[in-house]
């Protein structure tokens, strides 16, 4: 309860970008979760990629933060600037918590690595699912438009995800 409390203290655009880092996180990981199933690979080894990927994308991103705001405001981020940067970083990773649950479970050989994956893939969809479900609910909206907007989110969304498993098979 208290961690719903802090954020709902953030300013809204505050909000947003730890959000749309959380998507981008999860996108991410779903597509190197399905490149994953289209391989054999150990559990350790899905384990290690997965890690890899998804560090190394939300490095990317907190570079970039960094990189942008020199650029724009011509100083380095000092305060909180620079806890927002990292807030937005950092809580994109909780994305990969059932993930990293399920591989761990196929690693510790209580779960297949397989069914690992196929549960971290539904997880991820979930997850964009709700994600985009919360957006709409909130937002102020006839119930029409709602419909319209997770229509969209859900046909975007997979359009992603054929365009993410299109580039693992050329």
């Amino acid at each position: 309860m208290e961690r719903k409390r802090e954020r709902d203290d953030l300013p809204p655009d505050e909000r947003a970008a730890i959000l749309k880092e959380r998507i981008y996180i999860t996108f991410t990981a779903l597509a190197v979760v399905l490149a994953l199933r289209a391989h054999a690979v150990s559990a350790g080894e899905a384990a290690l990629s997965l890690s890899v990927v998804v560090i190394g994308t939300v490095l990317a991103v907190f570079v970039a933060d960094v990189v942008s705001h020199i650029a724009v405001h011509e100083t380095l981020p000092e305060g909180g600037e620079l806890r927002h940067m990292s807030r937005v970083s950092i809580g994109a990773l909780g994305a990969l918590v059932l993930p990293g649950i399920f591989i761990g479970l196929a690693v510790a050989d209580v779960w297949t690595i397989e069914g690992a994956l196929r549960a971290s893939s539904i997880a991820l969809v979930a997850a964009l699912a709700a994600i985009g479900y919360a957006a709409a609910r909130r937002a102020r909206l006839s119930p029409w438009q709602r419909v319209i907007v997770l229509f969209g989110e859900v046909v975007l969304g997979l359009v992603v995800i054929g365009l993410e498993l299109l580039a693992h098979n050329l």
